[in-house]
C-alpha cells in the first residue's frame, strides 16, 4: 500500500514527520535508486527505500516513555554537541526521539516514542495541545502583570504570545510559585515572558503534556507508558486537529468562533423547528429568510417549504434557489394528468 514517504521513514523509527520530511529535502533519501522529493509516496513491501545508503527497516514495535528531564541535559538528540541529551538517560534500544521542547536549563516531563505521527500531533502548532508548567519567579507577581501573561506577551521579536492560564499557586520568600498552561511552545518562550513582564525566572518544571502527567516521578526516572495513557494521548490528538489553536482557538478568546461569534444582524430566520417566522409570511420577508439561510448552509434549512408556506402563496412566490425547495414546487405545482 502506498504512503507518502515521510510517514513510512517516521513508521520505521526515523523520527517524526518533520524531521524525516528535513531528510528527504536535504537528498538523503532515495527510492528505487532515484532522488525522493517532498509528498512523494512509496509502498515500503514493493520499493527500495534508502536513507544514507541504508536500507529503510521494517517498522519497529511502538514505544512510549515518560521522562523526567533533569537541568543540565538537552532535550534534543543533535550529535555534534558533546553535552549529555535525554537518550542517554534511557537505555532502550531503537530510535526513540523526545516530544516536547525544554531548554538545557528547564526540567520536567519529556516523552519519548518512535510514534512519529503521535509525536507530530503533539508537537505541531495546529494542534493547541496543552503544556502545563510549575514556574518559580523571584518576585511576588501583581495582578496587572498576570493579566499580561493571560493575554498575551510582546516578545522581543515582535511576536504576541497566545492567551495562557497562568496563577498563583504560592510563595517561597520573595518569589512566588505559578501555574502556567500554554498552547504554543517556542524557544525559551517563559523565560522571555518573565523579563519582559519584570518577573525573572528561576526554574521552569513540565508537568504535563496534553493528558499525560509528571506523577511520581523523580529527576533521570522514567516508565513505560500504561495502555489507558497512551489511549488518551492518541484520543486527545485527534479531537484537537479538528479545534483551532491559538490566538483563534475558541478556548483562547472564551468565545465560539467562526459565524457563530458574531452579533445577531437583526435579519428574520428560521425557527428551530424548522418553519418560517411566523411574522416573515409576506413575499419580500419570505425572500429575505431564505437568502440567509441558504448563504449560510448551501441549501433552504428546515422542512420542505413547499409545506412552511401556503399552496397559493407559493405560487405566487416562484421558484427559491436550492435544490430542495425546486423539488419541493416543483411537486406542489404540478399540473395532474388528464383521466
Amino acid at each position: 500500500m502506498e504512503e507518502r514517504l515521510q510517514k513510512i521513514m517516521s513508521h520505521s523509527g526515523m523520527g517524526s514527520r518533520r524531521s524525516c520530511e528535513a531528510m528527504i529535502e536535504a537528498g538523503r533519501v532515495t527510492v528505487n535508486g532515484q532522488l525522493a522529493i517532498l509528498g512523494q509516496k512509496a509502498d515500503p513491501a514493493r520499493d527500495r527505500i534508502l536513507v544514507d545508503g541504508q536500507l529503510l527497516k521494517s517498522p519497529e514495535a511502538l514505544v512510549y516513555i515518560a521522562l523526567y528531564k533533569p537541568r543540565g541535559v538537552l532535550a534534543t538528540l543533535e550529535t555534534d554537541d558533546p553535552r549529555k541529551t535525554v537518550r542517554d538517560l534511557v537505555e532502550v534500544p531503537g530510535h526513540l526521539y523526545p516530544v516536547g521542547r525544554l531548554d538545557f536549563d528547564s526540567e520536567g516531563l519529556i516523552l519519548l516514542t518512535n510514534d512519529g505521527e503521535l509525536a507530530n500531533r503533539l508537537t505541531h502548532p495546529r494542534y493547541g495541545h496543552e503544556k502545563e508548567y510549575r514556574v518559580l519567579v523571584s518576585r511576588r507577581p501583581d495582578e496587572e502583570q498576570l493579566n499580561i501573561w493571560q493575554r498575551g506577551v510582546v516578545l522581543e521579536d515582535g511576536y504576541r504570545t497566545a492567551p495562557a492560564k497562568v496563577y498563583t499557586e504560592g510563595t517561597l520568600g520573595k518569589g512566588a510559585w505559578l501555574r502556567v498552561v500554554l498552547r504554543e511552545g517556542r524557544k525559551r518562550q517563559i523565560r522571555e515572558m518573565g523579563l519582559r513582564t519584570g518577573l525573572p525566572v528561576v526554574k521552569i518544571i513540565r508537568v504535563r503534556i496534553g493528558s499525560l502527567t509528571l506523577g511520581g516521578l523523580n529527576p533521570r526516572q522514567w516508565r513505560y507508558l500504561s495502555p489507558e495513557e497512551i489511549i488518551s494521548l492518541k484520543v486527545g490528538s485527534v479531537r484537537a486537529a479538528g479545534k483551532p489553536s491559538g490566538k483563534t482557538a475558541a478556548k483562547s478568546t472564551g468565545r465560539p468562533a467562526g459565524n457563530s461569534a458574531e452579533k445577531p444582524t437583526g435579519k428574520k430566520t428560521y425557527k428551530q423547528s424548522g418553519n418560517l417566522d411566523s411574522k416573515s409570511t409576506n413575499k419580500q420577508d419570505w425572500k429575505l429568510t431564505n437568502l440567509t439561510a441558504t448563504k449560510q448552509t448551501g441549501k433552504p434549512r428546515g422542512k420542505p417549504l413547499s409545506k412552511s408556506i401556503p399552496k397559493k402563496t407559493s405560487q405566487k412566490l416562484g421558484k427559491p434557489s436550492g435544490s430542495t425547495a425546486r423539488r419541493s414546487y416543483s411537486k406542489t405545482n404540478k399540473k395532474p394528468k388528464p383521466i
